[in-house]
């Protein structure tokens, strides 16, 4: 009776049966749920509208405006939101927002479904000018509405997206339904399906050992690894469906191995989104036995602002007095306050660019480098 009633009252997971749905874990985990709901993780991506779009849509804060007369305008008609391009006040193109990707802490981008299938907007919004820019990588002449988004992309910002794959020749061309996205990066992402975890445990309310989910404390060192690098490693050509992975896949079944290669410094890579490669070539980790990404980062927890957090984790290999301790001669509480300002900097991202309005010259975002090391 438990069983069937919690099926009944269950919403459809796109995923299949497999799939309780976060919903379902917050019943049992309320507080790691609750916490969740404010992570970067869980605003990977969103249903566009009032509630996440960030930028404005009143003049004279709605508009960017593009060599020729030629402005794109963020509109408001009922409960749907446009970019709309204009050249001579003439209406020439017009998308509208269906999907928010990012939660804004740095920049957000958006998305267009047309004809099955996701375009990304021409306009982001951008914090350090609190405005509308354009978008990463897009021309900086005219307004570019053309941009096709890839299931890869869904791959990081959302964990599911319902789409189908054809062969035109040699080329691959990909169809979506609308809407059929699970947003963010949910319970199940990262513990896997649970449904059968959810069925024992309503057969078994006073069993409090977890059955039938994912026990990521015994996965191995790589393991542990590979469940972030399927995001936190760049962008890359997967060999499979990356929704396909399941917490304990090895990544290198999913992406070439060669593509992880960690060279000492890594210049060659980018400080946005290779995360996996920058830890993985500091001395901290290659010294290390057991250290992964959850050693600094909760998962369940928002700490990207809390500094002291993160301090506190430097503080327990590198002890005041030993030989791996600062050889600054700032005072003792200072350093003890600056590890991560001074061993893991922001740096600017030459991947991530906007162009706001009226600058001649795109500014770079700026993301913390996951490569720990002494910088002079």
């Amino acid at each position: 009776m438990l069983i069937l009633s919690q099926c009944i009252g269950r919403k459809e997971d796109p995923r299949g049966d497999a799939f309780a749905g976060d919903a379902t874990c917050s019943s049992c985990h309320p507080s790691a749920y609750a916490a969740h709901q404010h992570t970067a993780h869980a605003f990977a991506s969103a249903p566009a509208g009032g509630h996440s779009v960030l930028g404005s849509f009143i003049a004279p804060n709605n508009s960017f405006l593009f060599p020729g007369n030629v402005v794109v305008r963020m509109e408001q008609n009922k409960n749907r939101y446009y970019q709309s391009a204009y050249a001579n006040g003439q209406l020439q193109e017009q998308a509208t927002f269906d999907i928010t990707i990012g939660q804004g802490r740095k920049a957000q981008t958006y998305l267009s479904w047309h004809d099955g299938k996701y375009f990304q907007l021409p306009l982001s919004w951008f914090r350090p000018v609190n405005n509308w820019a354009n978008s990463p990588g897009f021309p900086a002449t005219y307004p570019y509405y053309k941009r096709e988004i890839a299931s890869s992309c869904f791959g990081c910002h959302s964990s599911y997206v319902q789409y189908e794959t054809r062969f035109e020749g040699v080329r691959k061309t990909e169809s979506f339904r609308e809407n059929k996205v699970v947003f963010g990066i949910t319970c199940e992402r990262c513990h896997g399906p649970a449904q059968e975890h959810v069925a024992f445990h309503l057969q078994h309310p006073d069993e409090k050992s977890a059955h039938n989910i994912t026990r990521i404390g015994q996965f191995t060192r790589q393991q542990q690894v590979d469940m972030c690098a399927v995001c936190h490693a760049g962008l890359k050509t997967p060999q499979r469906d990356l929704f396909e992975f399941r917490p304990g896949d090895r990544l290198s079944d999913y992406i070439m191995a060669d593509y992880f290669a960690t060279p000492a410094e890594q210049s060659a890579n980018d400080v946005h989104g290779r995360q996996y490669q920058l830890l993985t070539a500091s001395k901290c980790f290659r010294m290390s036995n057991t250290m992964t990404c959850t050693t600094c980062h909760d998962p369940h927890q928002d700490q990207r602002t809390d500094l002291t957090a993160y301090t506190k984790k430097c503080m327990s290999c590198h002890q005041p007095g030993t030989a791996n301790f600062c050889t600054s001669k700032e005072d003792i509480k200072v350093l003890q306050q600056q590890c991560v300002n001074c061993h893991m900097p922001e740096q600017p991202s030459s991947v991530i660019t906007l162009l706001a309005g009226g600058q001649q010259q795109p500014i770079a975002d700026s993301l913390r480098s996951h490569l720990i090391k002494i910088y002079r």
